[in-house]
């Protein structure tokens, strides 16, 4: 497979709006992929259509859209518009997401996480090659739905997958699988479950400084909001991380979340986000990709020594 180097759009440090301008300089760099993401901040689609404007040639993908906080019309209507803009180089990465961002924040209902992708999935594969679908699914029903423009391309569809039932899916029925919060040598274990030729996603945070206990401080802060969501907690569990975090959850679960800080140790921190110089960088993203990693897509945290746009130059293959 070619070798893919992303880069998360929009950028920390900065609104949508004022990302332009580093956005349009991604290919020259040798950014191949810009990647979305949709939490709390931007949705997963309107960066996608600027930049498709902004750096044409480069792919573009969401990782992810959660399939629970719109209905599977919608998400077939935003998935069109997106790959009718970019033709032929759009890639729609959805997933089950957390019950706070489908329960809490988005008033939905998080239920049959792994039905609810692979029945969206299926739903989607037919939507956007233009049928008509009416068709029960096990956990949603679909009556008379037609895409009023489909695309004159497909997109790709690919799944956020962490545990070996929804990566099987994602290499059996999508184009590829994505995760997130993982090390180098984590990668084999991944790999083994979507076999060779399925594409392989990750989302990588960088921070480029060579300050390790204050990139350690404010990765822990990132580390255990993320590793306390039951779906991580279980990924971590199947990596092989359930003693070494059991402190962590047990001092979260007890409401202290200083002590939840503390009990994350630096091997683990320094397993799943890169830091350091440039260059260190770099070669710990060459690991990655060397261990079965087809596309990384870097996430630059920002730091004080490094600004982000000089962050996203050093990082590109080619600095």
């Amino acid at each position: 497979m070619t070798q893919n180097w992303g880069m998360t759009i929009p950028f920390q440090d900065r609104s949508l709006a004022d990302s332009r301008e580093l956005i349009e300089e991604l290919p020259a760099l040798g950014y191949t992929d810009a990647w979305s993401a949709e939490v709390s901040g931007v949705d997963g689609f309107v960066p996608l259509a600027l930049a498709a404007q902004w750096a044409p040639g480069v792919r573009l993908g969401s990782a992810i859209v959660p399939v629970s906080t719109r209905g599977p019309g919608l998400l077939a209507m935003s998935a069109a518009t997106v790959a009718d803009l970019a033709p032929g180089r759009f890639v729609l990465g959805i997933g089950s997401s957390s019950p706070a961002i489908v329960e809490r924040w988005n008033a939905g209902t998080f239920a049959k996480p792994y039905a609810r992708t692979r029945d969206t999935l299926r739903f989607l594969r037919k939507a956007l090659a233009g049928e008509k679908v009416s068709e029960r699914y096990e956990t949603f029903e679909i009556s008379g739905f037609r895409l009023e423009r489909p695309p004159q391309v497909a997109p790709k569809i690919v799944l956020a997958a962490l545990r070996p039932r929804m990566l099987r899916l994602a290499a059996e029925e999508a184009d590829g699988a994505i995760t997130n919060w993982l090390s180098p040598d984590d990668v084999r274990q991944v790999r083994a479950e979507v076999g060779e030729g399925t594409e392989l996603i990750a989302r990588l945070f960088v921070c480029v400084s060579e300050d390790a206990d204050r990139v350690r401080a404010l990765a822990r802060r990132m580390l255990a909001t993320y590793l306390t969501v039951p779906v991580y907690a279980a990924f971590h569990e199947w990596l092989g991380r359930g003693e070494v975090l059991r402190p962590m959850h047990e001092a979260w679960a007890a409401g202290d979340r200083q002590a939840a800080l503390k009990a994350i140790p630096d091997e683990v921190v320094d397993a799943l986000v890169v830091h350091g110089d440039a260059a260190t960088c770099r070669a710990r993203i060459r690991q990655y990709v060397d261990n079965g990693l087809d596309t990384p897509v870097l996430a630059p945290i920002p730091g004080d020594e490094v600004p982000i746009t000089q962050a996203v130059r050093d990082l590109a293959p080619r600095a």
